[in-house]
Order: structure tokens, then C-alpha cells, then sequence
């Protein structure tokens, strides 16, 4: 069952659990040691504070109406990246709280950081790159470790509206989606790495830096995303498994990975600013 969390920035409801308080609770005291470090190291702690936790499709889903859901229960992997960055971005202010944080993850997750209907939410993590970069919260690298532009036609949500809830029988948010569409693919694409320039880039990919991989699949620009992770000498990633339905450090290589799927072209890299 949510709860009303109240207006943020006199914005639409939050919903969330007792349960999300009190893990967020439990991650402030996890974090306290570590608040005056580096971004890394805090991007580091806080995902791996949510090892283990499940892996749940459709999670903002709950309402008919767009509101900002908060679930520090269960991921998929957009939501758990959102999280992390929010929690981070909320623990290196001055005065954190549980409101600091749907302050940060409403930013984040929305376009200009206003709920305003489920076209507002940034569906396209280009999109969501594209936004975030322009609020300076995340810098793309691909171009500096050798990539080159993606300029296919991104238009999957509109032409599969029967797989998304919202724009099954609504005409007209399908209409604002097709907008939201066409204003990404006049931008003339965004920067990626080719799957087969990641292993020699593989020492040059921050720790913890963004990852998202680009897809093959018609009208889509990226697939699935997580965190770049330095384990020794081995960089992997750190992500909301489907395959593994956790959250997990995974065993295979960023490079190894990208080429074991076949709709993989390659990865998107930004830094965490």
C-alpha cells in the first residue's frame, strides 16, 4: 500500500512505503562514514548498499496518473540508477532528508523536473541523458574514448503503444509522445562507443561512471544501463539484473557482455557530475 508523501516543490504526490523510509534510514547511517568522499567512492557505496534487492518490472506503473513513485524495495535498471544518483546527490547537501531526496530523484527522473503527465517522465534514456547533461548532472564521454553518433529514428513507444499502459487506448498522449519522439530525433543522435572499441577503451570508463548500452532494436536507442565497476584489474558493471532478477556486480566484462547480446551495438558513457 503507498502513502501520500505530500507536494514536493508544489508538484504532484510522491507514494511510497513505511518500508522506503525506513530503508532510507537505514542508508543514511550506512553512508554517514562516507558522506565527505569522492563522488565515486559515494556512487560505489550506495549502489552496492542495494546488492541483492529484486528485480521488478513496471514499477512506476502503480497510477493511472503520473506521480512520482519512490521504491527503494525492489528495481529495474532505470529506477536503480535514478536512485542511486538521487540518494548521492542528496547526501553531498547540506541538510539531507527523505524530502532532499524526491526533491532530487523528481529532478532526475522528469523533464525540467516537473511531473506533468507521463510524457514528462524521461522514457528514452537518451532523452534522460540528453536532459541531465543540460541540468549538468551528468557529462557524455563516448566521443573523448572514441565513439561516434547514433542517428537512427527513435520512435518505439509510438509504435508499439500496446505494450505501454498509457498509451493503449489514449490517443491523445500518444500524440505527446510522438512529439517527445520527434523532438529527440532533431537533435541529430547522440554520442555511443561501438561494441568493438570497449576493451580497448575499458582502462579509460570512470569507475562508476553511467553505462548505458545502445541497442540494434528498431525505433529504440538503448537497452538496458547501470554503472561501470573496477574490480582489480576487471572493468564490469554494476546493475538491476533481469537475467539474474537482482541487483548484482556481474561476472562478465563490459565488453564480454555488450558482444554476448545480439541486439548490443555498443555503449553510451557519461560521467556523473
Amino acid at each position: 500500500m503507498f502513502l501520500a508523501a505530500g507536494l514536493i516543490s508544489a508538484q504532484p504526490k510522491a507514494y511510497f512505503t513505511f518500508e522506503d523510509r525506513q530503508i532510507f534510514n537505514q542508508y543514511l547511517s550506512y553512508i554517514e562514514p562516507f558522506k565527505n568522499h569522492s563522488g565515486d567512492v559515494l556512487l560505489e557505496k550506495t549502489a552496492t548498499f542495494f546488492l541483492g534487492k529484486p528485480y521488478v518490472a513496471n514499477t512506476l506503473e502503480i497510477k493511472d496518473g503520473e506521480t512520482l513513485v519512490v521504491n527503494l524495495r525492489e528495481f529495474d535498471c532505470t529506477t536503480f540508477v535514478e536512485t542511486v544518483i538521487a540518494l548521492v546527490r542528496s547526501v553531498q547537501m547540506e541538510n539531507t532528508s527523505f524530502e532532499t531526496y524526491l526533491a532530487e530523484l523528481q529532478k532526475i527522473r522528469y523533464r525540467d523536473g516537473v511531473t506533468d503527465g507521463y510524457a514528462s517522465r524521461l522514457h528514452y534514456t537518451s532523452d534522460w541523458v540528453y536532459e541531465n547533461e543540460r541540468n549538468e548532472r551528468v557529462h557524455n564521454i563516448s566521443v573523448g574514448l572514441g565513439g561516434v553518433m547514433e542517428e537512427k529514428t527513435i520512435n518505439y513507444m509510438s509504435a508499439h503503444r500496446a505494450a505501454y499502459k498509457h498509451l493503449k487506448t489514449d490517443d491523445v498522449m500518444l500524440q505527446e509522445i510522438v512529439a517527445v519522439e520527434m523532438e529527440i530525433n532533431r537533435r541529430g543522435g547522440f554520442a555511443y562507443l561501438p561494441k568493438i572499441k570497449i576493451a580497448h577503451a575499458a582502462p579509460l570508463i570512470p569507475h562508476m561512471s553511467l553505462i548505458c548500452f545502445t541497442t540494434n532494436i528498431e525505433g529504440l536507442d538503448i537497452s538496458h544501463v547501470g554503472f561501470a565497476y573496477k574490480k582489480e584489474d576487471k572493468l564490469t558493471f554494476i546493475h538491476a539484473s533481469s537475467a539474474w532478477n537482482k541487483v548484482i556486480v556481474d561476472e562478465h566484462t563490459l565488453s564480454d557482455y555488450c558482444g554476448g547480446q545480439k541486439s548490443c551495438t555498443g555503449i553510451l558513457v557519461a560521467e556523473i557530475m
